[in-house]
Parts: C-alpha cells; structure tokens; sequence
C-alpha cells in the first residue's frame, strides 16, 4: 500500500479533537453519546419505542442511530420486540455486581427480612446518586398489607426522612454540594431551615417524622455508616399503622428495632456503629 495512503488512514483513525474545558468535554465520542442517550431514554420510558420514536426523543434521525441500536442489542443491553426496543436487566445487574453495592445488598437482606418480620412493616435501603436517591432494596411486609416502594424508584431527598438522613451524615463540604444537586432538580424544595434540620437528625442519629408525601404514613430512617462516619445508604422503614390490629407497634419500638438493624449493618459492611 502507498505510504501516503496508509498515513492519510492513520490519520482518519486518530481521537476526535481535544475541546477545552470551556467549551465541553476535554474529547468527543459521538457514538458513545448517541449510545448512552438511546440507554437513559430507555430506562425513562415504561413502553417499548421504535427506531423512529427514539430518533424523534432524541432529535436524530434513524440512521445515525440505527448501527447504535443494534449494536446495544447484541451486546444484550437492549432487546427488540415487535420491531420496539426496551431495557434488559443488565444494566440493572452490572450495577448490583459493583463489589461495595454487592456487599451492602448481601449483608443487607436478612437483616431486612427480621427487620421486617418483627416489625410486620416494609422496609427499604436507598443510596445517593445526583440530587435523588434510589431504593437498591426492599422487603416487603409479611402480612401481605402495609406501604413499600419498589426497588429502582428514584425517590426526592430534601424532604423526606431517608434522604434528610443521606444528607446529615456527612462531612460539610459533601453535605452542601448534594443539597446544591438536589436544589437543581427540585428547586421548589428548598428550605432555609434545612441545614439546621439536618444538624438535629446527626446529633439524634436518625430521622423519625410523619411523611410528607403520604398522608398517614410515619417514616423512620437510620443512615448505614461508613469507617469515618458517613452514610452510604438508609435503611428506612415507612411505617403504616394498622388499625385493625388490637396489639400495635408505637413508633418508638420501630425506631428501636430499626437503629439495631442499621447498627449491625452498618458493622457488617465494616462502618462504625453508632
């Protein structure tokens, strides 16, 4: 092959040009974005969408986007049906693989599942991620009856007890950037109270109020520590009383179980216990 043939190709074959942090991201990957955008409109659609329906989300036209597809579905992170595409599991599956997220979730189920049993209450274990928290766990109440949420909803922080707890335990700096993040996506939950709020529940150790989302609900949340004391996740219990039942749980035998629970979680995953 002619030397200035093969080096005009190994031209072509260089990285797409450095961009400076003013302007965007230090290298651009085309096909990696359209890749990674059809994957998170995916995991916001509860339908099945055809190749034109995604193009149309994205403002692309199906050929730049149909070599992605197909690709995302060979790789097995996307599957067709009826010439309509949706998520598999394995985006689901890759982040449960994570070693420290593996760890909590082994440790975490049968400690849920007493927690659970004793209390006849649901109980759930969420984590931080960019301004909300998502539910990586849940037990369901034995009875069959009671309030649960499921595992991968994507739950608001400022204003409820779990997320106020995700938030208090941690260092100041840490704590003032996710309030920022969570302030960004819902700035109609801002409170000028907030840092004072969050004071009270570290000093307490968990957080126990009436929700704010369910009328009737209580919801007690004790934070899952780290070695330096911070929260990697909250194990929260939205406590439904019962009224048919003669012999109820008051809140405080729900506060006590729960913060033995977080406790010996918290010491399983190697975090200090409080």
């Amino acid at each position: 092959m002619d030397f200035g043939v093969r080096r005009a190709m190994k031209a072509n074959t260089k990285p797409s040009a450095k961009v400076g942090a003013a302007d965007g991201p230090a290298y651009l990957a085309p096909a990696l974005d359209k890749g990674l955008d059809i994957l998170e409109l995916l995991s916001r659609t509860e339908t099945p969408l055809g190749q034109k329906d995604i193009a149309k989300s994205l403002g692309r036209t199906v050929g730049e986007l149909y070599r992605m597809i197909t690709c995302l579905v060979d790789r097995g992170y996307v599957v067709a049906r009826d010439d309509k595409y949706l998520l598999t599991t394995k985006l689901f599956e890759l982040a449960h693989y994570n070693p420290p997220v593996h760890r909590l979730l082994t440790e975490a189920t049968p400690i849920m599942q007493k927690l659970s049993n004793d209390l006849d209450q649901s109980c759930h274990l969420s984590v931080y991620n960019l301004g909300r928290q998502i539910v990586i766990a849940k037990v369901d109440s034995p009875s069959g009856m009671g309030f649960s949420v499921r595992v991968g909803a994507e739950l608001d922080v400022i204003v409820s007890a779990s997320g106020r707890t995700l938030l208090a335990f941690q260092a100041g700096e840490t704590r003032q950037l996710r309030i920022d993040e969570c302030l960004q996506r819902r700035p109609d939950h801002a409170d000028p109270q907030i840092v004072t709020t969050l004071e009270m529940i570290k000093a307490r150790g968990f957080e126990s109020i009436p929700s704010v989302q369910v009328r009737g609900l209580y919801a007690v949340s004790y934070p899952i520590l780290n070695t330096q004391g911070h929260a990697i996740a909250a194990l929260t219990v939205p406590y439904a009383e019962r009224i048919d039942q003669k012999h109820r749980k008051p809140t405080s035998l729900v506060e006590e179980l729960l913060g033995y629970a977080a406790r010996e979680l918290s010491a399983r995953v190697g975090g200090g216990a409080r």
